[in-house]
């Protein structure tokens, strides 16, 4: 699927980043959504079950270099971390598979997903963004929310404050197809779990907070040692509902553990490396194969503008 022009000349991916921009205001430089980030450099291991899963390079290789990004939601660069709408929080990985080739994972703190379809997710947007303060009720967005029951539950959701990104757990948005060297397939959601069990802030706590407490301590807890985290691939049934980003599986759905992180430093020059780099929802490598999802395509051409004019605003 491609986003088709929509009118005065703008494609879709135009559209949701100016949706996103009349949310959060025009941040030149800086990502619509998630522009608040921090890129750490490490290391992918893959478990024993991985060559099982996927012929994916990655899977068989001893390890892999990674790029990793963890931010918060909103496209307001100095958004505060404890902020209730800094949530869900984002974390994309990228494996560098050779020079200019890699594939992507792309997550984030909710199990789910608000829209099926990204012209939804538009109405989402733009219904948000006229249901300011002074609108009486009942808002575009409270209209919106009433006869959306997934884009309901998403919000809905708890999004608890994280101690830490590294305690925090992340979802993968849409489904893959993993293919393995026997051609044996299956569809699967990336779930990446920290070392251990999630820790949160009660809301006092929180308030407490500095405003970039948890970036903060991405840089002092890298700077002592590295820190583990570790993904898996949730599986699903063969009955499952694999094309549809606001249906989630049953949590008795097997999970095949597929590697662990290693997360070792922040990354040097933290600016130009974020105007570089453009994260890829479609996985773009053998072995590893989007879904029908109808997310898919419109999410990698957002993404792809969003850099774009990210690259072009950074250097002007």
């Amino acid at each position: 699927m491609s986003t088709a022009k929509t009118f005065h000349g703008r494609t879709l991916a135009d559209e949701v980043i100016q949706a996103f921009h009349d949310i959060n205001g025009s941040h030149p430089g800086f990502r619509p959504a998630h522009a608040k980030g921090i890129l750490v450099a490490g290391r992918f291991t893959p478990s024993p079950q991985a060559a099982s899963l996927t012929r994916a390079p990655h899977a068989q290789r001893a390890s892999t270099p990674v790029t990793v990004r963890f931010s918060d939601t909103t496209g307001i660069p100095t958004i505060a971390d404890a902020d209730p709408n800094a949530s869900p929080r984002g974390m994309a990985i990228r494996f560098h598979l050779a020079e200019h080739v890699h594939t992507d994972i792309i997550g984030h703190t909710v199990n789910g997903f608000p829209a099926r379809t990204v012209e939804e997710f538009l109405e989402l947007i733009r219904a948000a963004a006229a249901s300011g303060p002074d609108v009486p009720s009942p808002k575009p967005i409270e209209v919106y929310l009433g006869s959306h029951p997934a884009a309901l539950r998403f919000f809905q959701a708890p999004k608890p404050v994280p101690a830490s990104f590294f305690k925090e757990s992340f979802y993968a948005v849409n489904a893959v197809r993993f293919v393995n060297q026997k051609g044996d397939a299956c569809y699967g959601r990336y779930r990446i779990r920290p070392d251990g069990r999630n820790q949160y802030l009660d809301p006092a706590a929180a308030a407490r907070q500095e405003a970039n407490f948890l970036f903060d301590d991405v840089s002092r807890t890298l700077a002592k040692s590295a820190v583990t985290m570790h993904i898996s691939a949730q599986i699903a049934d063969a009955n499952d509902i694999v094309d549809d980003a606001t249906v989630q599986w049953p949590d008795d759905r097997p999970e095949t553990p597929f590697g662990t992180l290693e997360l070792q430093s922040v990354l040097p020059n933290q600016e130009a490396e974020q105007q570089h780099i453009i994260f890829d929802p479609i996985p773009r490598v053998d072995g590893i194969e989007k879904s029908a999802d109808p997310l898919f395509e419109p999410r990698a051409e957002i993404y792809l503008a969003s850099g774009r004019r990210r690259r072009a605003e950074h250097q002007g």
